[in-house]
Parts: structure tokens; sequence; C-alpha cells
């Protein structure tokens, strides 16, 4: 299991792209429309199967009427990593692996995204019934015989490390352990912080 992709979330998608572009050196391009959840994303690249998903609300479409959008992208005054997804081919069994050790991921669900060029893209992925780890504790998706988005997103960057700080560490680690990843490390802080430390075409910069 690998770091599939990190989150991004933005309430202004098109400037959190500008200010990116500033600091990587790399312009994201769109990535399509979430019909359900009212919002859209752009991808960038960060290795040959791992990207960053820049994603907000979308002014073209009505917000859901029975749920908030997604990473708490309704209550984001600035753009931030709000988490990451854990790649895995096999989910339920990472679910009840997880279970088993007292962490619990969520139900594996299938999702999908319009595409720009026309058609569609498809996966599956949890969303904890109980988020938990203020975004330091992944969620898991796997995209099955869709061709992996990092494929075809802009290169040039590669994620060197995924580092948080929670003032729970122990209890965010135990749940990385459940889900059997130490990809990302995590220290003792007084609030809760994700940093991707990125290699971009002019050195590496953080990203948090």
């Amino acid at each position: 299991m690998t770091i599939d992709h990190l989150v991004y979330g933005a309430p202004d998608v098109d400037a959190a792209i500008d200010k990116l572009e500033a600091l990587l050196g790399v312009r994201a391009t769109p990535g399509g429309k979430h019909p359900s959840a009212g919002t859209h994303n752009a991808l960038l690249s960060l290795g040959d199967e791992t990207y960053l998903e820049i994603i907000g609300p979308d002014p073209a479409q009505d917000p859901p009427k029975d749920r908030e959008r997604p990473f708490g992208l309704d209550h984001l005054d600035r753009p931030k990593l709000v988490t990451w997804a854990l790649a895995s081919n096999d989910i339920e069994g990472l679910v009840a692996r997880a279970r088993r050790m007292g962490y619990d991921p969520g139900d594996p669900q299938p999702m999908s995204r319009d595409l720009p060029e026309g058609g569609k893209l498809s996966w599956t992925l949890t969303r904890a019934r109980e988020p938990f780890g203020d975004g330091l504790v992944p969620f898991l998706i796997d995209w099955g015989d869709t061709p992996h988005p990092a494929k075809n997103a802009p290169g040039g960057c590669r994620l060197v490390r995924l580092r948080g700080e929670h003032p729970n560490a122990p209890a965010v680690i135990d749940a990385l352990l459940a889900l059997d990843t130490i990809d990302v490390s995590v220290i003792p802080g007084p609030e809760p912080r994700l940093v991707a430390i990125i290699e971009t075409p002019d050195g590496e910069v953080e990203l948090e």
C-alpha cells in the first residue's frame, strides 16, 4: 500500500491552482466534477501513482441538500492540505483488519466523477462514519481497472515524504498501524498539521 493522493482543499479551486503553480512550478489541470458532492477538482502528478488533488466547491453546481461537501470544504477560509488517501487493491480485507485492531475506516463505497472531455472515472473508497485524526488518518481508495489519474496529470513534481503533528499523536499512530501504513510520520503538536515535502523543478518545498 502506498500514498495514492493528497487532498488540498480550497474555497476557490482556480485561485488555488494559481497559488500552487507559483509554489511548485507546475500548473494543475482540471480533473472533473463530482455531481453528487457539488465539487470539482484539478490534478497534479507527484509520481507514477501519486498525485495532488485540488478540490473545492463547484460554482456551477448547487451544494448537496442533505449534507455538507466533503473534507470540510464548506468551512475552509484558506486552501490547505486536508487529508490523504491510501491505495489498496483489497479494501474489504484492509477494512476488516483495521476493525479487528480497533479502528473503523468506514464501509467501501463506489464513487465517480465526470471528466472534462466527457466520460466518467470510477473508483471505490472508504468514508469513516466518525472522521478521526483531523485529516492525518487516510481514507482508502481502489481504482480497480480505471487508469490511475496520476498517469495523465501534469508532471515535474515528486512527493518526498508526508509528516504530521497532532495533540493526540499516539491515537493517530494506532489508527495508522491498524491500516498497515507508516507512510506518514506523526509527532505530538499543539494543533493538527499535515505537511507534504515535495520535490519541484526548483528544489524541495513544503506544502500544508
